[in-house]
């Protein structure tokens, strides 16, 4: 989604955190190979941490002069998806304790946090974006999949909830999620052999890119599936084919 955005020529604010140096890296040097490497800007923190999420969203102002998007996609999974297909995942009375606080943190304290320091920027200037990246419906309530299912719900409902505080004040706030199981470094290929079932992490990039601009003035507090994003097609269509009302909420 960072080097979909860079290709559109949108400057780009890429946070993890310290020890993911090496992931970090592998951007840079992608952004820097597409030559937009000077509008990348790599920042390390956490969002766990409020200071450190003001700390971040003022480094990327000072940097870039102002903020416009904000894409809340830091989460943790399972302890790694190998234990859930090679033994049978925890009931949520057995999940460690410092389990369920570290993925309520990252999952549901991080997003807000993230929020909360970059919306009065985006009141201010009358426009804005949040995209909440989340997963299916059935996840969220798929038993042994605590606390993993319990956050992802809690920033759909908070996808709803901040979309009708921001109302009129030109900030939109949707949800998007790639649709199925995507090919990404969170499922081992010895756990996925056939990559082919896989949504590509391409998938998400149209979405996100119309997500963030001007054409989706207006729309706010739905979910997007990625997989059912056509680029070809016009927006409207995509709305229609590829998007819902957020949080359980009927058209």
């Amino acid at each position: 989604m960072a080097l979909g955005l860079l290709a559109t020529g949108s400057c780009v604010a890429a946070i993890d955190i310290p020890a993911a140096r090496e992931r970090m890296a592998q951007l840079v040097a992608s952004a820097e190979k597409a030559g937009a490497g000077k509008r990348l800007l790599p920042i390390a923190g956490d969002v766990t941490s409020y200071t450190d999420c003001e700390a971040m969203v003022n480094a990327a102002i000072s940097y870039f002069g102002d903020v416009h998007v904000l894409v809340n996609n830091a989460a943790l999974f399972l302890n790694s998806f190998t234990d859930r297909v090679r033994s049978a995942p925890p009931r949520f009375t057995e999940v460690p304790i410092d389990r369920w606080i570290d993925t309520i943190n990252v999952n549901v304290n991080g997003p807000f946090f993230m929020a909360r320091a970059t919306v009065p920027h985006m009141i201010a200037q009358k426009w804005g974006r949040i995209v909440n990246i989340v997963t299916s419906y059935g996840t969220m309530i798929r038993g042994q999949v605590s606390p993993y299912g319990q956050s992802k719900a809690a920033l759909e409902a908070s996808t709803a909830i901040w979309s009708a505080d921001l109302e009129g004040t030109g900030v939109t706030v949707n949800a998007l999620l790639p649709g199925s199981a995507a090919d990404t470094s969170m499922i081992p290929h010895v756990d996925w052999p056939d990559r082919s079932t896989l949504v590509k992490p391409s998938a998400m990039v149209a979405p996100m890119v119309w997500l963030a601009s001007r054409q989706s003035d207006g729309v706010s507090g739905r979910r997007f599936i990625a997989k059912d994003w056509d680029p070809s097609a016009p927006s409207d269509h995509n709305v229609k084919k590829a998007s819902a009302r957020s949080a359980w909420r009927s058209e």
